[in-house]
Protein backbone atom coordinates (compact mmCIF):
# COMPACT_ATOMS: atom_id res chain seq x y z
CA UNK A 1 0.00 0.00 0.00
CA UNK A 2 1.23 3.36 -1.13
CA UNK A 3 2.12 6.55 1.59
CA UNK A 4 -0.77 8.00 -0.14
CA UNK A 5 -2.78 5.32 0.82
CA UNK A 6 -1.98 4.76 4.43
CA UNK A 7 -2.53 8.69 5.07
CA UNK A 8 -6.08 8.52 3.66
CA UNK A 9 -6.88 5.42 5.63
CA UNK A 10 -5.65 6.85 8.65
CA UNK A 11 -7.56 9.86 8.26
CA UNK A 12 -10.90 7.79 7.61
CA UNK A 13 -10.78 5.66 11.21
CA UNK A 14 -10.27 9.08 12.79
CA UNK A 15 -13.17 10.30 11.16
CA UNK A 16 -14.59 7.33 12.50
CA UNK A 17 -13.62 7.44 15.78
CA UNK A 18 -14.38 11.22 15.91
CA UNK A 19 -17.80 10.42 15.12
CA UNK A 20 -18.39 8.54 17.92
CA UNK A 21 -18.02 11.07 20.47
CA UNK A 22 -21.44 13.05 20.86
CA UNK A 23 -21.67 15.63 23.80
CA UNK A 24 -25.30 14.70 24.42
CA UNK A 25 -24.19 11.58 25.74
CA UNK A 26 -22.98 13.37 28.71
CA UNK A 27 -26.45 13.99 29.47
CA UNK A 28 -27.53 11.24 29.31
CA UNK A 29 -25.49 9.85 31.64
CA UNK A 30 -26.35 12.46 33.92
CA UNK A 31 -30.14 11.87 33.33
CA UNK A 32 -29.93 8.27 34.25
CA UNK A 33 -27.63 8.51 37.40
CA UNK A 34 -30.63 10.96 38.14
CA UNK A 35 -33.51 8.40 37.60
CA UNK A 36 -31.62 5.35 39.58
CA UNK A 37 -31.03 7.77 42.46
CA UNK A 38 -34.59 8.90 42.47
CA UNK A 39 -36.55 5.53 42.09
CA UNK A 40 -39.79 7.56 42.68
CA UNK A 41 -43.35 6.08 44.43
CA UNK A 42 -44.29 2.83 43.02
CA UNK A 43 -48.11 2.62 42.74
CA UNK A 44 -49.94 0.83 45.04
CA UNK A 45 -52.36 -1.54 43.45
CA UNK A 46 -55.52 -3.18 45.18
CA UNK A 47 -55.81 -6.88 45.13
CA UNK A 48 -58.95 -8.12 44.86
CA UNK A 49 -60.27 -10.16 48.43
CA UNK A 50 -60.17 -13.60 47.83
CA UNK A 51 -62.74 -16.25 49.23
CA UNK A 52 -62.64 -18.55 52.12
CA UNK A 53 -60.59 -22.07 50.37
CA UNK A 54 -62.00 -25.15 51.53
CA UNK A 55 -60.03 -28.09 51.43
CA UNK A 56 -61.37 -31.47 50.31
CA UNK A 57 -59.76 -34.65 51.17
CA UNK A 58 -58.82 -37.48 48.35
CA UNK A 59 -58.19 -40.42 49.10
CA UNK A 60 -57.66 -42.89 46.09
CA UNK A 61 -56.53 -45.86 47.58
CA UNK A 62 -60.53 -46.94 47.35
CA UNK A 63 -60.67 -45.97 43.69
CA UNK A 64 -58.99 -48.14 40.82
CA UNK A 65 -55.84 -46.94 38.66
CA UNK A 66 -56.01 -44.72 36.07
CA UNK A 67 -53.04 -46.30 34.83
CA UNK A 68 -54.29 -50.11 34.75
CA UNK A 69 -56.06 -51.68 32.33
CA UNK A 70 -59.82 -52.22 33.46
CA UNK A 71 -59.92 -55.74 32.24
CA UNK A 72 -57.08 -56.94 34.18
CA UNK A 73 -57.65 -55.01 37.81
CA UNK A 74 -60.41 -56.36 39.95
CA UNK A 75 -63.55 -54.11 40.28
CA UNK A 76 -64.50 -56.32 43.43
CA UNK A 77 -63.45 -57.95 46.18
CA UNK A 78 -62.96 -61.15 44.39
CA UNK A 79 -64.19 -62.64 41.24
CA UNK A 80 -67.43 -64.52 40.45
CA UNK A 81 -66.91 -68.31 40.10
CA UNK A 82 -68.07 -69.91 37.09
CA UNK A 83 -68.17 -72.31 34.86
CA UNK A 84 -65.63 -69.88 32.68
CA UNK A 85 -63.40 -69.54 35.71
CA UNK A 86 -59.82 -71.09 34.96
CA UNK A 87 -58.47 -73.91 37.22
CA UNK A 88 -56.11 -72.40 39.52
CA UNK A 89 -54.65 -75.77 39.96
CA UNK A 90 -54.11 -76.36 36.38
CA UNK A 91 -50.16 -77.24 35.51
CA UNK A 92 -49.32 -74.02 33.46
CA UNK A 93 -47.49 -74.72 30.00
CA UNK A 94 -44.15 -73.68 29.16
CA UNK A 95 -45.81 -71.09 26.98
CA UNK A 96 -48.00 -69.73 28.91
CA UNK A 97 -45.44 -67.66 30.48
CA UNK A 98 -45.18 -64.93 27.10
CA UNK A 99 -47.71 -63.25 25.81
CA UNK A 100 -49.36 -64.01 22.61
CA UNK A 101 -47.86 -61.17 20.37
CA UNK A 102 -44.47 -62.53 21.51
CA UNK A 103 -45.22 -66.27 20.33
CA UNK A 104 -44.85 -66.82 16.57
CA UNK A 105 -46.50 -69.75 14.61
CA UNK A 106 -44.14 -71.10 12.41
CA UNK A 107 -46.03 -74.54 11.25
CA UNK A 108 -48.69 -76.96 11.41
CA UNK A 109 -48.40 -80.96 11.02
CA UNK A 110 -50.79 -83.81 10.99
CA UNK A 111 -50.14 -86.97 12.63
CA UNK A 112 -52.10 -89.94 11.64
CA UNK A 113 -55.51 -87.17 11.73
CA UNK A 114 -53.97 -85.32 14.54
CA UNK A 115 -52.99 -82.27 13.67
CA UNK A 116 -50.69 -80.13 15.74
CA UNK A 117 -48.88 -76.29 15.64
CA UNK A 118 -45.48 -75.77 16.04
CA UNK A 119 -44.77 -72.45 17.60
CA UNK A 120 -41.73 -70.16 18.27
CA UNK A 121 -41.04 -68.45 21.98
CA UNK A 122 -39.20 -65.82 22.13
CA UNK A 123 -36.39 -67.83 23.45
CA UNK A 124 -35.94 -69.11 20.10
CA UNK A 125 -37.29 -72.54 20.59
CA UNK A 126 -40.06 -74.27 19.02
CA UNK A 127 -43.35 -75.88 20.72
CA UNK A 128 -44.80 -78.85 19.07
CA UNK A 129 -49.32 -78.04 21.02
CA UNK A 130 -52.01 -79.44 20.18
CA UNK A 131 -55.89 -78.91 20.54
CA UNK A 132 -56.54 -78.46 24.00
CA UNK A 133 -52.79 -76.80 25.05
CA UNK A 134 -52.20 -73.79 26.34
CA UNK A 135 -50.60 -70.72 25.63
CA UNK A 136 -50.05 -66.84 25.92
CA UNK A 137 -50.87 -65.29 29.18
CA UNK A 138 -54.80 -64.78 29.53
CA UNK A 139 -55.38 -68.56 29.45
CA UNK A 140 -55.15 -69.03 25.84
CA UNK A 141 -56.52 -72.84 25.09
CA UNK A 142 -56.46 -74.16 21.48
CA UNK A 143 -59.43 -75.01 20.03
CA UNK A 144 -58.76 -75.48 16.49
CA UNK A 145 -55.74 -75.85 14.08
CA UNK A 146 -55.74 -75.67 10.47
CA UNK A 147 -52.68 -75.35 7.69
CA UNK A 148 -52.13 -71.62 8.36
CA UNK A 149 -53.76 -71.11 11.70
CA UNK A 150 -54.36 -71.53 15.38
CA UNK A 151 -57.88 -70.95 16.99
CA UNK A 152 -57.76 -70.01 20.82
CA UNK A 153 -60.00 -68.85 23.03
CA UNK A 154 -58.58 -66.93 26.08
CA UNK A 155 -60.07 -66.42 29.33
CA UNK A 156 -60.03 -63.11 30.65
CA UNK A 157 -61.36 -61.28 33.74
CA UNK A 158 -63.48 -57.75 32.63
CA UNK A 159 -64.66 -55.90 35.21
CA UNK A 160 -64.94 -58.61 37.64
CA UNK A 161 -66.42 -61.14 35.49
CA UNK A 162 -64.54 -64.32 33.47
CA UNK A 163 -65.26 -63.56 29.42
CA UNK A 164 -63.78 -65.70 26.53
CA UNK A 165 -62.51 -64.05 23.87
CA UNK A 166 -61.05 -65.57 20.53
CA UNK A 167 -57.69 -65.02 19.20
CA UNK A 168 -56.49 -66.48 16.09
CA UNK A 169 -52.82 -67.21 15.59
CA UNK A 170 -51.42 -66.73 12.01
CA UNK A 171 -48.90 -68.35 9.82
CA UNK A 172 -46.80 -65.59 8.69
CA UNK A 173 -45.27 -65.84 5.24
Amino acid sequence: MSTTGKRWLIAGVLGLLAGCSDPQLANLDRELAAIRNDPGEVPKVALPELPDYETIAYSPADQRSPFLDRSRQDAGPTPREGELAPDPNRPKDALEAYALSELELVGTLTVKGRPSALVRAPNGQVHRLTIGHYMGQDNGRIVTITEASVGLVETVLDRNVWVERNHILKLEE
